[in-house]
């Protein structure tokens, strides 16, 4: 049983740790509102340019004239999986999540007899597949001090992806990340970025369908233009929905710590009372005995 020393130093010890889970809470609070917002304002620019994007794929098609980063190698042997994820912890299952999906399909990749390459972008996924997949890990990206993420960070690894791409390093490349949705709701997400894949929304299909462009210059030169720059939209894209994921995630997280501590302080401070009620008991009997001794 423990002493009420003991039990007291404890209390306190879980009244601090609340404190600090409090704070974080509120600082993910802040933080979650701007890269919330960061992510809303660039889904419309993504979303209209993969419109286009997929408009002039539909054109150009799989001739050989189409640019490399379109057609692709012809091959699908090796694979390349960028796997994005936090730079620090505390934010429940966010990194986890990403990186279970990561693993799954490297698995399934590799029961393919397909060669898997790992390029990690954030300390906890390298951390989670370095046990199991660090052999085949080609690359990383410190994010670690980027206070405010931009564009120029993501064209800094779409560089690194088309460049191994250029030097025949891999056949196709995949982004895992999470899309935010709310604070309890943050979706791990694989999506192909080398050799581009655009959907086109049937609705814009259609209106496609009913009209005519011209281009100047030709598709396939507008194409070998854009395309690099869209593998730079979309990393960007994935990381800002990743930095609203993670805001969420540790908000959340350190809002069930904040109420697992309270509870914890409550049912901490009913055995405190019932021991020291104890103590109590046991002296006023021990002084109670010595009289009627005397």
């Amino acid at each position: 049983m423990p002493s009420l020393k003991d039990l007291k130093n404890r209390i306190s010890s879980v009244k601090s740790t609340r404190k600090i889970t409090k704070a974080m809470q509120m600082v993910a609070a802040a933080k979650l509102r701007r890269a919330q917002e960061a992510a809303e304002m660039a889904r419309p620019y993504a979303e209209r340019f993969n419109s286009v994007m997929a408009s002039l794929a539909a054109s150009v098609g799989d001739s050989d004239s189409a640019p490399r980063l379109l057609r692709g190698t012809g091959d699908d042997k090796v694979h390349l999986l960028v796997v994005m994820t936090a730079e620090r912890g505390l934010c429940g299952g966010f990194n986890a999540n990403i990186a279970k999906l990561a693993k799954q399909r490297a698995e399934k990749l590799r029961g393919e007899g397909k060669e898997v390459k790992i390029l990690t972008v954030g300390k906890k996924g390298r951390d989670a597949l370095r046990r199991e997949w660090g052999d085949h890990f080609v690359g990383h990206v410190d994010l670690s001090d980027v206070k405010r993420l931009s564009y120029p960070d993501a064209q800094r690894i779409a560089q690194d992806v088309l460049d191994r791409f250029d030097g025949g390093e891999f056949d196709v490349a995949t982004v895992f990340y999470s899309i935010f949705h709310n604070v309890v709701s943050q979706e791990p997400t694989a999506k192909q970025i080398v050799p581009a894949s655009y959907e086109q929304d049937e609705s814009e299909a259609e209106e496609g369908a009913s009209t005519l462009y011209d281009y100047e210059p030709s598709e396939e030169e507008i194409l070998a233009d854009l395309l690099p720059r869209g593998v730079a939209t979309q990393i960007f894209s994935a990381l800002l929905e990743n930095a609203a994921s993670e805001q969420g995630a540790r908000m959340s997280a350190m809002d069930n710590a904040t109420r697992n501590a309270g509870e914890m302080i409550d049912k901490l401070t009913i055995e405190y009372n019932r021991t020291r009620q104890a103590v109590i008991t046991n002296e006023l009997i021990e002084i109670i005995s010595g009289a009627e001794a005397l």
